[in-house]
């Protein structure tokens, strides 16, 4: 669906050029929502800029629906951009039309019959919960109603790709939730593909298939969203992950939990139906043991629930060996992080 390639992009302002890009591959399929998340000054947001073609690339080539974006010109860039639709922050509404005027406005640009207009504004309005808001002007609106016009807007013209750039970041909590779960259900609805620029863990946790995260321009790390969270490799991805989950060692196993603790410590990380099993009760009874569970804690993601847990007990070497064994044929991964 959308295949980045070598992208680099390198402004040339003052006296030193500066690479916002830098040799980026991705490859995203039809219908995925697709995470990219980066602090302030990683390059995302040029990113997303290159897969519309607002940018163009120094070097690579952007594919989308298997057309070069970056090489696209006049007419043909244009009818490309009808089918890649943005929503943005702060969601860019003409504060002089209504709701209705907003949602339409793409389409009267694009030429669409009148009758046309009509009905598939009716119809997004409905779809994104602002019926009964039709007449209202963005001034009138909350900041949840006003990127719901943003997104029936983005939808108007039937896209094949939407592109969202910190599209809630300007939002409190409870209506960046909503404005999720609204995103997942278009997602699901019309199987669209989403692409989110953010810097906020819990947007990619929550809807996001898979997840790239850049750091100076460059991919440092990229997979499926829930393999990221239980094992992020790169110091900013454990960064990110703990803004949510809070599961860096260092943040979700406090050592003064066990000071002055004979014994091993051992950390647990389930995926999936292992998080329902009765994994301390199971060891107990097995080994006469004494289990502590010193930290534990579970997290949704879109797909699926992870959990980890630290428990503490005195056990012989043949018997550690020996749980962190049985531990790994439930399909639990098991790390001694202290030993006796």
């Amino acid at each position: 669906m959308i295949v980045l390639r070598n992208i680099s992009k390198i402004f040339n302002h003052g006296s030193a050029p500066i690479t916002a890009v830098d040799d980026v591959n991705l490859s995203i399929e039809q219908g995925q929502i697709y995470g990219i998340i980066g602090y302030s000054g990683a390059g995302k947001s040029t990113l997303i800029r290159l897969l519309n073609g607002l940018e163009k690339p120094t070097s690579g080539s952007v594919l989308v629906n298997g057309q070069d974006i970056s090489a696209a010109r006049g007419e043909a860039l244009r009818q490309a951009r009808l089918k890649i639709s943005m929503v943005f922050q702060h969601f860019n509404l003409l504060w002089s039309r209504t709701v209705s005027e907003n949602i339409a406005f793409s389409m009267q640009i694009a030429g669409t019959p009148k009758a046309q207009i009509k009905a598939r504004v009716a119809e997004l309005v409905d779809l994104v919960g602002l019926t009964g808001r039709e007449n209202a002007y963005p001034a009138q609106l909350s900041g949840g109603q006003k990127q719901r016009v943003g997104i029936a807007r983005a939808l108007a013209n039937s896209p094949d790709v939407l592109l969202c750039d910190e599209a809630t970041s300007a939002l409190d909590p409870q209506t960046t939730d909503q404005i999720l779960d609204l995103l997942l259900d278009i997602n699901r609805k019309f199987k669209l593909t989403i692409v989110l620029i953010t810097h906020e863990m819990h947007v990619v946790r929550k809807i996001c298939d898979r997840v790239a995260v850049m750091e100076n321009g460059r991919v440092v790390e990229e997979g499926e969203v829930l393999n990221v969270f239980t094992h992020p490799q790169q110091p900013i991805t454990r960064q990110f992950v703990r803004q949510v989950s809070q599961y860096a060692e260092e943040e979700a196993f406090n050592p003064d939990l066990a000071a002055g603790l004979d014994g091993n410590i051992i950390k647990l990380t389930f995926v999936g139906l292992s998080t329902h099993q009765p994994v301390v009760g199971e060891l107990t009874l097995r080994y006469g043991l004494p289990f502590n569970i010193l930290h534990g804690k579970m997290t949704q993601t879109a797909h699926g629930v992870f959990g980890q847990l630290w428990l503490h007990v005195v056990a012989t070497p043949e018997q550690l060996t020996s749980i962190v064994n049985d531990l790994q044929l439930h399909d639990i991964d098991t790390e001694v992080v202290k030993y006796a």
